[in-house]
């Protein structure tokens, strides 16, 4: 089995999402001082250990059930000196229980949607019901999801389910927000820039294990295959197109 270098040793969050950004969010949590914040599909942890480093008097938890990335989650809390304050578990969000003060939730709606082998629309609705079910009134959210920066165009439908409807544009996510009990204070869409720099460490991994591997190695083809469709797919085809949304919320 192919065995690949794991993301976050080329990305620092697992979506397009610039330091700038990712601080702006940490500081909307933090300026509340909640009590305890909720990192749901948390990753390696570090957009939470980064709001936990503004919230000296809260408590966090990240959930995920990528076990790898729960493993360096936890290795950098401590280097951090912040595994006394944070933990982070192999969860199911669904399945969560209690209130919280503050909740990020980036690139996680799926947990609450049918299988993405399905290929259904993006089931915004039922991710933010079960948010705002886990937070108090006056909690702060993050939210953050894909959305369409533009009209889906064939090429760019053709590399992700296929469909027009997978995805809203940022003004249907804030109807969507605002239906199911927050008020939304910011709307922002990741850049450009964000977007090539997230989609160059996605295959950071696979262009240094080419380096370092034989041409001949038995899967190269295959990596290199891999390499070019997903070069391909994103130049050629959703650049532009699909969009990331980060919405700040208050639960009402």
């Amino acid at each position: 089995m192919l065995q690949l270098p794991p993301l976050y040793q080329d990305l620092t969050f697992l979506s397009p999402l610039s330091d700038e950004r990712a601080a702006a969010l940490a500081r909307f949590i933090a300026d509340a001082q909640p009590a305890t914040v909720l990192d749901i599909g948390c990753g390696w942890g570090e957009l939470l250990m980064q709001t936990m480093a503004r919230t000296p008097q809260a408590m966090g938890l990240g959930v995920d059930l990528e076990p790898e990335r729960l493993v360096e989650a936890r290795r950098r809390a401590a280097t951090r000196g912040l595994e006394g304050r944070v933990s982070f578990e192999a969860r199911d969000a669904r399945h969560l229980e209690g209130t919280f003060d503050a909740v990020i939730c980036i690139g996680a709606s799926q947990v609450w949607g049918l299988p993405v082998e399905a290929a259904q629309p993006l089931d915004y609705a039922a991710a933010l019901a079960a948010l705002r079910g886990l937070m108090r009134p006056g909690g702060r959210l993050v939210y953050g999801e894909a959305m369409w920066s533009s009209a889906p165009t064939p090429a760019a439908t053709s590399v992700l389910s296929g469909r027009d409807d997978e995805y809203l544009q940022v003004e249907g996510m804030v109807c969507v927000a605002q239906a199911h009990g927050f008020t939304v204070t910011a709307a922002q869409v990741a850049s450009l820039e964000e977007w090539d720099d997230f989609e160059a460490g996605f295959v950071g991994r696979l262009e240094r294990w080419l380096q370092t591997h034989p041409a001949d190695h038995p899967e190269a083809v295959a990596v290199r295959e891999q390499l070019q469709d997903q070069r391909e797919g994103y130049l050629k085809g959703y650049r532009g197109v699909l969009g990331m949304a980060y919405l700040t919320l208050v639960a009402v």
